[in-house]
């Protein structure tokens, strides 16, 4: 078994042909899904640049439009391409930093796999299976969050292979702000560290791994009282569940049977097979750290069991899409797999072992097309009603908003607004406080915006439909439908109702009058 190649023995230079390559390549996926306009088809990718969005731009921006379910860092990273109108609009702001964390996040698999294994050739293979996979590359070049964690996950890698605690500590926590699966993954490496570093070693890691969990348990208590408000609050993955039940719930059978189908949609089966013989490889020659890449996979399949997400994949009952993508979790572990199987072949085998597994594996996508692939169909699937109505709604609004204010249940309506050009600070909407809350509660007397734009039965629309007779009113201006979804609605102010406002007011007026006069009354004989 070759050891760890040492950090001395790896010059920079040695990483600048696969940096480039992990560059061209994603950039090329960038343009690609952009010319294709395919940036936003995700309601979350819709939802998280909306987020960076709001940091800036909304009537109370600031801290507070993080939230407190969705982890902060790639929002952070998206707010300030998202404050440029262009980026925000075309879907750039939350694409160029996902582009920048994958393209890094492949590049560390590289230098991860170069040192674990010891072979220029073996870490060819980890990056090339890692950036020809189709379903990859549209979902690292997307708002979403998973090239972010692709780049922390792997640095962590990189990191653990290079024997180096703190650095892993700081990929680690960066990846606890970025998605959940990290959190699983500290006390794992933590014993890791334990044996390759020393106590020392592991409580270093430890302690800086632990800041990101520590930080957000802080920040959830900060805005709303409760540290756990992202497990069990109203937007929790839990509360949306509910008791709802769904396959693999309490079966842990169907939990890795259902992940493990997701893992093999978005891998294609050349490459689950490599990677799966290639981690047996990795346990038999005791390379450890490629097996820390079981962390993510594993957090899926008991959140599966227990923790009220689902995984519905359109091979299995019920044969639809939703979380597929989580499949994506796999891909660092069988990209490792598919390099320990290189690297424990004769080394003058090596180069020409590399090339076959990258081409066979990118094969198994010969003559598909990017609807076919399972990571860019499953928007298709679930968004496509999502993206009917923004561009009517948009295109309403954009002829005819000229300002006033918009009250507004955001959510999947917030890209109507990013579509239509109409900034964040035009809405009263959820992120608002007390504004919203005041608004949704007493609208006769909080609610003043001139338009209002809702989905039918939400909490805005019984707000307007709430208004009396004789105070104000909103007048229905357009209704929106698509299919198996609730229509939308956009209502307008009407000018020939008298406002609760101005009747109180009135009122007001007529009794300060009479005090004037009565006193008067009294003293004539």
């Amino acid at each position: 078994m070759r050891d760890s190649v040492s950090s001395r023995t790896l010059p920079n230079s040695d990483l600048r042909l696969p940096a480039a390559a992990a560059i061209v390549v994603t950039a090329a996926a960038l343009f690609f899904f952009h010319s294709r306009g395919e940036l936003l088809y995700y309601g979350d990718a819709e939802a998280h640049l909306s987020i960076a969005r709001r940091l800036t731009d909304s009537r109370t921006p600031g801290y507070e439009q993080i939230g407190t379910v969705w982890l902060p860092i790639p929002h952070w990273a998206m707010t300030l391409p998202a404050r440029n109108d262009a980026l925000w609009r075309n879907g750039l702001a939350g694409a160029i930093p996902a582009a920048i964390c994958h393209a890094a996040g492949a590049l560390f698999l590289f230098a991860a796999a170069r040192r674990i294994f010891a072979s220029w050739a073996a870490a060819w293979a980890a990056m090339g299976l890692f950036l020809a996979n189709p379903n990859v590359l549209y979902l690292g070049v997307i708002p979403m969050t998973e090239p972010f964690f692709s780049a922390a996950f792997c640095g962590f890698l990189w990191a653990a292979a290079a024997n180096r605690p703190a650095l892993a500590g700081l990929a680690v926590c960066a990846g606890t702000l970025i998605r959940y699966e990290a959190w699983f993954v500290i006390p794992f490496a933590a014993a890791f560290f334990v044996w390759r570093a020393g106590l020392r070693g592991a409580v270093a890691f430890g302690a800086i791994a632990s800041l990101g969990p520590l930080y957000w348990l802080a920040h959830n208590r900060w805005l709303d009282l409760d540290p756990l408000l992202f497990y069990r609050g109203p937007y929790s993955a839990k509360a949306i569940q509910g008791d709802t039940a769904y396959p693999g719930r309490g079966d842990w059978a169907e939990s890795w049977l259902y992940f493990r189908t997701a893992a093999d949609l978005i891998a294609g089966r050349p490459l689950t097979a490599i990677g799966i013989a290639g981690a047996l490889v990795c346990a038999v020659r005791r390379q450890w750290v490629a097996l820390l890449a079981l962390g993510p996979p594993l957090f899926y399949v008991i959140s599966l069991h227990g923790a009220g997400t689902p995984v519905f994949v359109p091979t299995l009952w019920p044969n639809t899409y939703y979380n597929v993508r989580y499949g994506i979790a796999a891909i660092p572990l069988l990209a490792l797999g598919g390099a320990a199987i290189v690297a424990a072949l004769p080394k003058k085998f090596e180069p020409a072992a590399a090339a076959l597994a990258v081409v066979v594996s990118a094969a198994a996508w010969a003559g598909t097309a990017p609807g076919d692939w399972v990571a860019r169909k499953e928007p298709d699937v679930n968004s496509a009603p999502r993206r009917a109505y923004t561009v009517e709604a948009a295109a309403y609004l954009r002829d005819h908003y000229r300002g006033g204010g918009i009250f507004a249940g955001f959510g999947d309506l917030a890209g109507i607004f990013r579509t239509a050009g109409i900034p964040f600070r035009e809405a009263i909407h959820e992120g608002n406080g007390m504004d919203w809350m005041a608004a949704i509660a007493m609208p006769q007397r909080f609610l003043r915006a001139e338009w209002a734009l809702v989905r039918e039965g939400d909490a805005a629309d019984k707000a307007i439909r709430s208004l009396g007779p004789g105070g104000r009113r909103y007048r229905l201006e357009r209704r929106v439908t698509a299919p198996n979804t609730a229509a939308i609605k956009i209502y307008r102010l009407d000018s020939t109702g008298t406002s609760l406002i101005e009747r109180l007011d009135r009122r007001d007026h007529d009794v300060d009058e009479h005090a004037e006069i009565e006193p008067a009354r009294a003293e004539t004989p």
